[in-house]
């Protein structure tokens, strides 16, 4: 048989009766889920629920016996859930539906183990690491606060913080906080938050509960959320004894909600209080500094130096007066030693000099060589006869010719 095409179209009953032997055909299969509706009429065999993923807006219908049902007697709206179930398809509605053959309670040993599973799981993720957490500010523009309408922990949290700063600013998001819808009304309510540049800082709140009741802040998607979120988050969930996951992933484990108001703000009495402190101790301090810079300057003003300034100028001019004194007479008599000296010195080049040696008798005579220079005659060799000279006396120079015989030298007449 051919497939249908535009001209020969398979009619809806050919189409729903294929899907019908086509899931016919599929096995039993075992599914978990949350319960969160339940029509059981008296008087009819057949039981109708509607089991819903607890981590995604996903659900299906289920169908059971009444003897099945009445086989679950705390079966209930919330509860988790394992079915075993074979699908089926209803032809003239065009839905699909499992058969339930077999339901069990997940017990809370289960679900506990499944969390303590999960806890492992993200710690090695490194979702719990100390280095991942955010200090809140310390006085935030804007509170986000994540609970459940009209709850304790709303009026709580707010009465707390405005207690501490009446100031304080809230953005309200009420959520289911525990059930099927629990986990995506959070997940959105925090994305939105986070998404709002005047929210600083995001509060999830809850009263306490059962564990059953808590399971929504132990879940996965949520807890990954939180990690993501961009804005420091304070879990307050529950009472001291409970810690479900959402505390280790959030950035501040608050124990109550009543200790989240507290934390979140600070406390206007406590900083009124404080700024006093600190405005009293610059006081103090200032008064002290000045205390002491005025005890300085007393002190300094009380030394002779500065009580009677002239004297002490008047001893160093004085001083002065004697150092230059000292000094005109060092240079004095350095200068008269050294202008006799001086005298001393011209006497003996006087005494020693041509002139002084003429003066006593002696004469210098001269001759010119071939070269036209005159040089002083030192030998007979240098006057042959005939030899023009030139003899200087102390009073003036006479001119003379070597003529006649030579005397040489130790001979006298």
């Amino acid at each position: 048989m051919t497939g249908p095409t535009a001209e020969e179209p398979w009619p809806v009953r050919t189409v729903a009766r294929k899907i019908a032997e086509w899931i016919n055909r599929l096995g039993t299969v075992w599914v978990e889920g949350q319960v969160t509706q339940i029509s059981a009429r008296p008087g009819t065999g057949t039981a109708f629920l509607t089991l819903r993923d607890p981590a995604a807006d996903v659900s299906m219908t289920v169908t059971c016996s009444m003897a099945l049902m009445r086989a679950q007697p705390t079966l209930a709206e919330g509860a988790r859930v394992v079915v075993n179930a074979k699908p089926t398809f209803f032809m003239n509605r065009g839905t699909i539906s499992l058969r339930a053959e077999e339901i069990r309670a997940v017990g809370i040993g289960e679900l506990l183990a499944r969390i303590e599973r999960l806890r492992r799981l993200l710690a090695a993720e490194g979702l719990f690491a100390r280095e991942r957490k955010r200090r809140p500010p310390f006085l935030p523009n804007c509170v986000g606060l994540i609970t459940g309408r009209a709850s304790a922990a709303e009026r709580d949290v707010l009465a707390n913080a405005r207690a501490r700063w009446p100031a304080v600013r809230f953005r309200i998001e009420n959520v289911a906080v525990q059930g099927a819808l629990a986990v995506p009304q959070i997940v959105d309510a925090l994305s939105a938050l986070d998404r709002d540049p005047a929210v600083d800082v995001i509060v999830i709140a809850r009263g306490g509960g059962s564990v059953e009741d808590l399971l929504p802040f132990s879940d996965e998607a949520l807890c990954r959320a939180v990690s993501a979120c961009r804005t420091p988050v304070l879990s307050a969930i529950g009472h001291e004894p409970d810690t479900p996951l959402l505390d280790h992933v959030a950035d501040v484990r608050c124990s109550t909600p009543t200790d989240a108001g507290k934390r979140v703000v600070p406390d206007v009495a406590e900083e009124t209080a404080r700024v006093r402190q600190l405005r009293d101790r610059a006081r103090r301090a200032l008064h002290g500094w000045v205390d002491r810079e005025r005890r300085l300057l007393d002190s300094l003003r009380s030394r002779p130096v500065l009580a009677d300034p002239l004297t002490p100028l008047d001893r160093h001019a004085d001083a002065v007066q004697a150092l230059v004194g000292r000094a005109r007479r060092a240079v004095l008599g350095r200068v008269s030693a050294e202008t006799t000296a001086l005298c001393a010195t011209r006497a003996r080049l006087t005494t020693l000099g041509p002139a002084a040696t003429l003066d006593r008798g002696y004469a210098v005579v001269q001759f010119t060589d071939a070269d036209g220079t005159a040089r002083v005659l030192r030998s007979l060799e240098d006057a042959p006869e005939g030899t023009l000279l030139r003899v200087r006396v102390a009073d003036g120079a006479l001119h003379a010719v070597v003529t006649g015989d030579r005397e040489p030298a130790g001979e006298g007449r």
